[in-house]
């Protein structure tokens, strides 16, 4: 992000007018090499080409947000390649992280990685540090620690299903799971931020928030979400675009001062239960409109979108969710043309 996005998100968080809406999205492998021309497995493993893929987004969009901005990642591999996952690389598909725990009982053989060697975790920081002065050159900062969240990270290391077994037939050693991958979060988020002092937010990824219910999100989530929010940070960034109706009630309670959430509840049904204080941001339909779409289905749904929310204030237009594949050069503009005519 350059330096007046930065502080106009800042503004936006904190409930300021900034005269027009602006438009935001988050942007990753799923999405930004393809659109680049570029295979997945020369984003990842080469660094001027993960340099060249966000920087051609960020000049050929210059007035849109791209969140975190200059995101060094390796997909969903990134935090459970510390913990031993083996981890699949193919040419232009999308990584994936293998099972580690294959029963309950292995909990208690895992230990605390270490961020600063294990794993995927010194590459994606290194690749930061290498690149920090041309990102800087080019008129963008680093403001973001970003990591996926510890029920997500607990479910990759599990499974989906395993762990959500967990939670309702062993409760004590789902928390102990969590609570292992929470301390290590913690060290994670600090080792970023020690490494990269423009940092000044935080960014964590997390669907199966919305795979629990609010009973369950209550116990086994907010409390770990809270500790690792807990931070002297202007924007505290949470991603789910998994059902939300549960959860929402209680993220500003956790902390989060922006959500980027799916496209199940509507913005004005959420703003409601998410109450003053949280930046929305979306939730244009991404695979069906954004990517799929022409030009004119985006304009009118983005424009709809915008009359429904009525207040303004608290919002950034966005998808619901990250960028989808697929979605064209000529989408995009679509989407920020509509969101700049449906201000007027």
């Amino acid at each position: 992000m350059t330096n007046n996005q930065w502080f106009s998100l800042i503004k936006l968080v904190q409930g300021k007018s900034l005269g027009t809406l602006p438009v935001g999205f988050i942007i990753d492998c799923p999405w930004l090499p393809n659109w680049a021309g570029v295979k997945m497995i020369d984003y990842f493993t080469s660094g001027e080409a993960w340099f060249n893929c966000h920087l051609k987004a960020a000049e050929t969009f210059p007035g849109i947000w791209f969140l975190p901005g200059f995101w060094s990642e390796f997909g969903m591999c990134t935090e459970p390649s510390a913990f031993g996952a083996r981890c699949t690389f193919h040419e232009n598909e999308f990584p994936h992280a293998h099972q580690v725990i294959a029963s309950p009982d292995e909990i208690d053989r895992l230990t605390k990685p270490d961020p600063g060697s294990d794993g995927l975790l010194p590459f994606m920081l290194r690749r930061l540090v290498r690149y920090r002065s041309v990102i800087e050159k080019a008129g963008h900062q680093i403001r973001f620690s970003v990591s996926r969240g510890p029920l997500n990270i607990a479910s990759y290391l599990m499974g989906t299903t395993e762990f959500l077994t967990l939670i309702l037939m062993e409760p004590e050693k789902a928390h102990r799971l969590i609570r292992l991958i929470t301390d290590f979060l913690h060290e994670w988020h600090d080792l970023q931020k020690k490494t990269i002092d423009s940092i000044d937010g935080i960014f964590m990824l997390d669907d199966l928030i919305g795979f629990m219910s609010g009973e369950q999100f209550a116990e086994f989530g907010l409390p770990y979400f809270k500790e690792l929010y807990d931070r002297p940070l202007s924007v505290r960034f949470l991603h789910n675009d998994a059902p939300c109706r549960e959860s929402a009630p209680l993220l500003s309670g956790i902390g989060v001062n922006l959500f980027n959430m799916g496209v199940d509840v509507p913005l004005k049904e959420l703003r409601d239960l998410c109450g003053p204080g949280v930046t929305l941001m979306g939730n244009l339909p991404p695979r069906d409109v954004l990517a799929a779409g022409n030009p004119e289905q985006i304009g009118t749904t983005a424009r709809k979108m915008i009359r429904d929310l009525e207040d303004n204030r608290y919002f950034l237009p966005s998808c619901g969710g990250g960028m989808p594949p697929g979605v064209s050069t000529e989408n995009i503009q679509a989407f920020v043309d509509a969101v700049v005519c449906g201000c007027r």
